[in-house]
């Protein structure tokens, strides 16, 4: 549903019902997941500047739509799904990235998560990143 909606552009609710015509899912899987989409959608602008701080060098527009929709998911979780504990977080990033990523998406996200989990470990990660990506 992320990837649809950077692609076409959109609500969330727009894209929901024929998403959910061709998934069928129980009702809590639904629910999860429509939680994840509205949360990533709602704090999408605080997502990438955390994701830009970290991912030297690359901006979130250059980055491949499947890698960058997949950080802004994991991201979202890290920061917002506290029962979610942070190593599922990035082993589900990780294996939808080798699912449905490049070859190379897998260790990508893999580092930039893995540094964005140890500076929310630490406290030092406040929403907003001081090192925006130049590439």
């Amino acid at each position: 549903m992320l990837f649809q909606i950077d692609m076409a552009g959109g609500a969330p609710a727009e894209v929901y019902p024929d998403f959910w015509r061709e998934h069928e899912v129980e009702p809590e899987v639904r629910e999860f997941a429509q939680g994840l989409v509205d949360g990533v959608i709602g704090r999408r602008a605080d997502l990438d500047e955390t994701i830009a701080a970290t991912a030297a060098h690359w901006r979130i527009e250059r980055m491949a739509v499947v890698d960058r929709n997949i950080l802004r998911m994991a991201v979202y979780e890290l920061k917002h799904e506290p029962e979610t504990p942070p190593a599922v977080v990035l082993d589900e990033a990780i294996e939808v990235a080798k699912k449905f990523g490049s070859d190379q998406s897998s260790a990508f996200i893999n580092g930039i998560l893995d540094a964005i989990r140890r500076r929310l470990d630490r406290g030092g990660l406040d929403g907003a990143g001081s090192h925006g990506a130049d590439a």
